[in-house]
């Protein structure tokens, strides 16, 4: 990473606003009594340097520099708590916990940078509320009132406006994170705005160099998750392959991409392998490998096919369901389908799309002493999020009934060619969906 000048005179540009300055420097001095009159209009502190990106909250962390070691405990604590009450405020003010600044740093990522744990710890737990807050106004339904409509119409749109405006881009897997697209409300007289869903589905979809990328140069799956993916099987399933009590288990995954998971759940010799895949050109991959295997070359699509679905040891137990998992599952609750483990990775969704599963199907799909387990790509493209990110999906999952366990799983971005955007790994794909040395695997199992 290229040197950063955190000096207040690199992050306050001459082109500042004398009135944002004036709430820049505050924050900065962390003098809560001298902020509080600037902070007249909503807004004001999430206001930003027009050069430099600075808000407020950047500010106020930025302005402790790095741990100095050779300080005094006490003298560090005072900092850390006068810093604390500034960002406080600021959040209590409306500030926005994920604003980016021109160095493409939150104010977490500032935190982390300098090592100031305590601050960064505060950032983690501003955006587990936000995030929180913006599912609950995303699940809401506004009812009709006889009177104040106007007013009420007006506070609610604020509210949603904000809680927008503190979503971080990131959806179920790091790959769908940079499939979002904004999508614009609907017009009275216009069609409705195509989902992120369905312009996957008929996004053309090209695999070379162990990458399946979109037609948008999205990242769907790439070969470098494989050791992440061998680890998730050995968790679901209990074991390593020579492990005879990991065989003859009921797996559902869902989410076919490259391959990779289904072959290594394949090589477990499971009693019952079903999988569910929507994207027209996957499926036809699978057809076409599986036809004609001796040119498929390392494709794992070759290995299910027809042929595949006909040696399981019952009519049924091996299956590639073809369509999207939320038309598929209702139809294997239906007929009474019940898995020991269960794996979600798909693309093109948002994680409100892994909650709406895990807490609408899991309760019906998963045994009770199964295993439950997703691609934890959540916000992966910066740490705070991710932290966040961590946070909030496990208060989801206990609202569902589950708890998680977290294995830490090393990442080697340099042996992996993951450590520099638009080389080694990430040569040919937008931007990079993973950008951390540790990954998350969660491990779900019913409470009790």
């Amino acid at each position: 990473m290229t040197d950063i000048d955190d000096s207040l005179d690199a992050r306050i540009s001459s082109e500042c606003p004398v009135g944002v300055q004036a709430i820049l420097r505050a924050a900065w001095r962390h003098d809560v009594d001298a902020l509080k009159p600037l902070l007249d209009a909503p807004g004001k502190a999430s206001c930003r340097d027009p050069v430099t990106g600075e808000t407020p909250l950047h500010a106020a962390i930025r302005s402790l520099g790095p741990v100095d070691e050779e300080e005094s405990a006490e003298v560090q604590a005072e900092k850390e708590a006068k810093a604390t009450r500034m960002v406080e405020r600021l959040l209590f003010g409306g500030a926005i916990w994920n604003d980016v600044d021109t160095n493409n740093e939150t104010p977490g990522c500032v935190a982390w940078r300098l090592n100031q744990k305590e601050l960064y710890d505060q950032m983690v737990r501003a955006g587990a509320r936000a995030e929180m807050l913006f599912a609950i106004l995303d699940g809401y339904e506004e009812l009709e009132s006889d009177g104040d409509e106007e007013e009420d119409d007006e506070e609610m749109g604020e509210a949603e406006a904000e809680a927008e405006a503190e979503e971080t881009a990131n959806g179920t897997n790091g790959h769908e994170a940079e499939a979002e697209e904004e999508v614009p409300e609907d017009e009275p007289g216009t069609d409705a705005p195509v989902s992120e869903e369905t312009s996957y589905l008929e996004s053309h979809l090209t695999l070379a160099d162990g990458k399946l990328v979109d037609s948008a140069g999205n990242g769907v799956m790439m070969e470098w998750e494989a050791d992440i993916m061998r680890r998730s099987v050995d968790a679901m399933l209990g074991g390593p392959p020579e492990d005879e009590s990991t065989k003859g288990k009921r797996v559902l995954n869902i989410g076919f991409g490259l391959g990779i998971i289904d072959s290594m759940i394949a090589a477990r010799q499971p009693a019952r392998h079903h999988i569910i895949e929507a994207h027209p050109e996957v499926l036809a991959r699978i057809d076409a490998a599986s036809s004609n295997p001796a040119t498929a070359g390392d494709d794992h699509a070759a290995e299910f096919g027809a042929a595949w679905e006909s040696s399981g040891p019952e009519e049924g137990a091996f299956k590639v369901q073809r369509g999207r998992w939320q038309d598929m599952c209702p139809k294997l609750l239906a007929e009474g389908e019940l898995y020991d483990a269960i794996y979600f990775d798909t693309f093109g969704e948002d994680y409100s799309e892994l909650r709406r599963f895990f807490t609408d199907y899991i309760p019906g799909l998963l045994n009770d002493d199964g295993v439950f387990g997703f691609f934890n790509g959540l916000g992966a493209d910066r740490r705070v999020c991710y932290d966040v990110y961590t946070r909030v999906v496990e208060m989801h999952l206990s609202e569902a009934g589950l708890d998680v366990a977290w294995n830490d799983v090393d990442v080697p971005l340099a042996q992996d060619g993951l450590d520099k955007a638009g080389a080694g790994a990430w040569e040919g794909i937008l931007r990079p969906y993973w950008t951390l040395d540790k990954y998350r695997l969660p491990v779900c199992t019913f409470m009790g």
